[in-house]
């Protein structure tokens, strides 16, 4: 074997031109492939963490009326629809993969957060549990987090994110300042921010709409001064924290079930449901998946076209050297023997041509990433399947001219001219 893979190394070598001319197919066809699967890749993992974030690893588990989300401001506290209590969320606390677990309550701010004369035209106002900062994987970038005093004392404290902090100071320090929350005064003790920073990539309307909200700022106050802004024995929300992404959907299910165990409703369409936001990224990725593989089936397209090439180059390098043929079966080369050196030699003009494709395919995938800010990312078990595959192509498609030169009669191919 390894005799073989030298003689094809040299038979290569002695015709580089045509070697090359020969591989060029099977090169085009790799890179493309592997090109096109780099940016597939990439795409799907940049539409996951536009989704779902970067590093949070949290889903929210809200109270839905039929496919939306239940409005109090709109419809009022349900009846039927009690408070989660410590007890619950203690329970769900020990599903697998929940690492944490927080109870909240929100609002749209719809103007209602002022600074002297400057107000949030979006955003929120969230009354949070202590657990929620660290859930959520929020740091302290100013002043201070809420204390157990903060809610043993229901003081009027306000914590704000790094948006609804530029929004109502301009850039001003917020610490001691009083903004009105529904015309109540609240204290800014603290501004806070993501521990990962993470930056969505918005292509479409859709998307602006997408993370409008998130970007539009938020203002957290302690669970316990919630009533004297809104009301009091509102339904939460639960946000939890996972070991990993991928389990989101089972775990929020999980929640769910326990939650929906306490309601008592009339209306069956009234239920809580964890925002799965994982299959949503899912379906999305599917929707791009057939252009894809079309696009995969036109570059393998170039493969066929590169194995034809392959076999024919074989077709005419047995031709070019029937006396060689002739000669070793005369002085007693086997069938096996001749078959096995012509197949090692298309094996290895189709690995070699693999190998410079993935190397090809890399650097047009890193290309495509710089001219078009798309995220693209190599996958190893791709790369090493395209050179098995190339290795493949060249077996099949030289196992015609490998059978013609171990069949050809000794004499007569002694005889060729």
């Amino acid at each position: 074997m390894l005799e073989n893979i030298r003689l094809s190394l040299q038979g290569l070598w002695s015709h580089k031109m045509r070697s090359f001319l020969t591989m060029l197919g099977i090169i085009i066809g790799i890179a493309a492939i592997i090109a096109i699967v780099s940016t597939i890749k990439g795409t799907n993992e940049q539409i996951k963490e536009n989704l779902i974030g970067s590093g949070d690893n949290t889903v929210n588990v809200q109270l839905y009326q039929g496919d939306n989300i239940y409005e109090i401001d709109y419809y009022g506290i349900p009846d039927g629809v009690p408070v989660i209590s410590e007890e619950i969320r203690k329970q769900i606390l020990e599903l697998d993969h929940i690492e944490n677990a927080s109870l909240y309550t929100s609002r749209e701010t719809y103007n209602a957060v002022y600074y002297q004369n400057t107000g949030m035209s979006g955003g929120k106002v969230c009354g949070i549990d202590r657990n929620y900062l660290d859930t959520c994987n929020y740091i302290i970038k100013q002043g201070r987090g809420f204390t157990d005093s903060d809610y043993k004392l229901f003081r009027k404290v306000a914590v704000l994110d790094e948006s609804s902090a530029e929004t109502l100071f301009q850039g001003a320090d917020p610490i001691g300042k009083t903004v009105e929350i529904q015309r109540e005064p609240f204290i800014v003790i603290g501004v806070i921010a993501k521990s990962s920073k993470f930056e969505p990539v918005i292509n479409t309307i859709e998307e602006y709409y997408t993370y409008a909200e998130s970007s539009s700022g938020a203002v957290y106050v302690p669970d316990t001064t919630w009533p004297i802004l809104y009301g009091y024995d509102e339904p939460q929300s639960l946000t939890l924290k996972l070991d990993k992404v991928d389990n989101m959907t089972v775990a929020g299910k999980e929640a769910s079930a326990i939650l929906n165990a306490g309601l008592n409703v009339s209306d069956e369409t009234m239920k809580y449901k964890a925002a799965d936001l994982l299959k949503q990224a899912e379906d999305i990725q599917k929707l791009s998946q057939s252009t894809n593989t079309m696009l995969i089936w036109i570059a393998g397209i170039s493969l066929l076209v590169g194995g034809i090439g392959v076999m024919n180059i074989m077709l005419v390098s047995v031709t070019e050297r029937t006396q060689e043929i002739g000669l070793k079966k005369a002085i007693g080369a086997r069938k096996g023997k001749i078959l096995g050196q012509f197949l090692t030699e298309a094996a290895v003009l189709t690995s070699l041509g693999g190998l410079i494709g993935v190397i090809v395919g890399i650097v047009l995938a890193e290309v495509i990433s710089r001219v078009t800010s798309t995220l693209v990312s190599i996958s190893v078990p791709a790369s090493i399947l395209a050179v098995v595959f190339s290795m493949a192509i060249g077996i099949i498609f030289g196992l015609l001219p490998s059978y013609k030169a171990a069949n050809l009669n000794p004499i007569d191919a002694l005889r060729h001219e």
